[in-house]
C-alpha cells in the first residue's frame, strides 16, 4: 500500500519524471531500487516459501512485465516504446520468450498416429545386431 500512495503522490513531473523516488523525493538509483526490492522479496518470502528458490531483480521484473504487455496488447511496438528500445529488432527476443504462443502451437497440432503397446524388432534387426564384426583398416563392417 505505501508502495501505491509513493507512486500516485502528486508531484512535479516537469521535474522528476522518474517512477520511483527516494525518501528526498530524488530519482532512486539502481542500487537503492534493488535494495528497497530486496527487502520487500524478503518480507513475502516469509509467507510464501516458494519465492525464496526463485531470482527476483529489476531485469527479472522488467522482463516480467514486457511479457505481460505484450501478452494483453499483441503489439510489440508498445513493449519497445515502454522499454525505451531504439528499434523493435531489439524486442524480438520476447516473440521467441511468449509461452502462450508456443502452446498454441502444440494445441494446433494433431499428435501421430501409433498403436499402442510394445516395440517388437523384427528378427532381420535382431539377427544383423548379433553378427559378428569384422574389423578392417577403412573401419567396421558388418557382413
Amino acid at each position: 500500500m505505501a508502495l501505491q500512495r509513493a507512486v500516485y503522490r502528486p508531484r512535479d513531473a516537469e521535474h522528476t519524471p522518474e517512477l520511483f523516488l527516494n525518501a528526498w523525493g530524488k530519482p532512486m538509483t539502481r542500487s537503492g531500487f534493488e535494495c528497497v526490492l530486496a527487502k520487500h522479496v524478503a518480507a513475502t518470502a516469509a509467507r510464501c516459501p516458494s519465492l525464496r528458490a526463485k531470482r527476483v531483480s529489476p531485469h527479472v521484473l522488467r522482463h516480467t512485465c514486457a511479457l505481460t504487455t505484450l501478452q494483453a496488447t499483441r503489439d510489440l511496438r508498445k513493449v519497445s516504446l515502454w522499454l525505451g528500445h531504439a528499434s523493435t529488432q531489439t524486442t524480438d527476443i520476447y516473440l521467441q520468450a511468449d509461452p502462450t504462443e508456443k502452446l498454441e502451437a502444440l494445441a494446433a497440432m494433431t499428435p501421430p498416429a501409433l498403436r499402442p503397446g510394445k516395440f517388437r524388432p523384427p528378427d532381420r534387426l535382431i539377427a544383423a545386431l548379433r553378427a559378428p564384426t569384422v574389423m578392417r583398416s577403412s573401419g567396421a563392417v558388418n557382413p
